[in-house]
């Protein structure tokens, strides 16, 4: 290649940036929904029920035969995922073999990959169309718009509560959507970040624990935190190394393993610590209230703490474009 590693790593990116900052995120014939399409496909195939299960908890899971039933699907959700990642990771592999002799073609291929498995602008569209309303105080606004990307109960929540799910969804998403793709492009090019976008929309759409998918979504679940184990560390450091390194640090190390996600906590505490707020507590899903762990130090959170949050990502960003130029020079 005539180009060194890191340049085409930071031209890549930086191309994969612009485009996202011009374009923003394809609304129509985006390549995930046809990922989706062919996940839904295998999982009416692989998946069986043999039980009236719905989506109740996994805990309430009590007969002999539903238990034996859902470990048969613990089998096939493996045997789903490992099909999955076969039909991602071929073609990734023979296009990056294809195009690796071409400079210019292999740039420009790359930079579109990397684009639509980021989603900076998207981010910041979704925050501020929480933020606007709620800057407003006009509440239901901020919780029709806040019910696009969460999951939790928005109906009765207050204007800090708004502003704390917003801040860690922020948090969290910078860390899965936007930086660990760039890590694992710059691990492994495009079989790298197309392998880790197919594991984080597996987890997205089989993760969950119930009935349904706390046996067959266990691999899914597993691979992406796997996946994210080292990214979402390098990211917490990150938030650190741009707000109140100090106060990042320790709440990474006193509650980031208290949160119920292993990734997702480290991030958000160090990303709360960073901004000198508190996030997590007590949320409602799915009509069961959830002791969650506070995150963080400070103040509660508010509605400009939205554009802090959201600043804190793109500085991220800035640090690590900066650290991959380095290498070059």
């Amino acid at each position: 290649m005539l180009l060194s590693s890191s340049l085409f790593c930071a031209v890549v990116l930086l191309l994969a940036i612009i485009i996202d900052h011009v374009v923003g995120e394809p609304k129509k014939w985006h390549p995930l929904i046809g990922f989706g399409w062919l996940v839904e496909k295998i999982e009416a195939v692989c998946w069986r029920q043999q039980f009236d299960g719905g989506q109740q908890p996994a805990e309430t899971i009590k007969n002999a035969e539903q238990v034996s039933s859902q470990k048969a699907n613990k089998r096939r959700g493996l045997i789903a995922v490992m099909i999955i990642m076969l039909l991602v990771a071929m073609p990734a592999f023979a296009l990056q073999s294809w195009i690796s002799d071409w400079v210019a073609l292999n740039v420009i291929v790359s930079a579109l990959i990397l684009y639509v498995c980021i989603a900076p602008r998207s981010l910041r569209e979704h925050a501020q169309a929480i933020a606007e309303p709620l800057a407003r105080h006009d509440l239901a606004a901020a919780r029709e718009k806040l019910s696009y990307i969460v999951s939790r109960d928005v109906s009765d929540l207050s204007e800090p509560e708004i502003a704390t799910a917003v801040c860690e969804s922020v948090l969290e998403n910078g860390s899965d959507a936007i930086f660990a793709a760039i890590f694992w492009f710059l691990v492994a090019g495009i079989p790298g970040v197309v392998i880790y976008r197919a594991s984080n929309t597996l987890d997205a759409m089989w993760g969950y624990r119930n009935i349904r998918y706390n046996y067959f979504g266990w691999a899914a679940a597993k691979l992406d935190d796997g996946l994210n184990w080292l990214p979402a560390r390098l990211v917490a450091l990150s938030y650190a190394l741009m707000g109140d390194f100090v106060v990042a640090m320790r709440c990474w190390r006193e509650q980031g393993s208290q949160w119920k996600s292993p990734n997702a906590g480290p991030v958000m505490s160090a990303g709360a610590g960073s901004l000198g707020i508190r996030l997590g507590g007590a949320a409602r899903y799915h009509g069961e209230q959830q002791a969650r762990p506070v995150l963080g130090e400070g103040r509660a959170a508010t509605v400009q703490d939205i554009n802090r949050a959201l600043r804190l990502v793109y500085r991220v960003l800035l640090l690590w474009m900066l650290l991959i130029l380095l290498f070059v020079f």
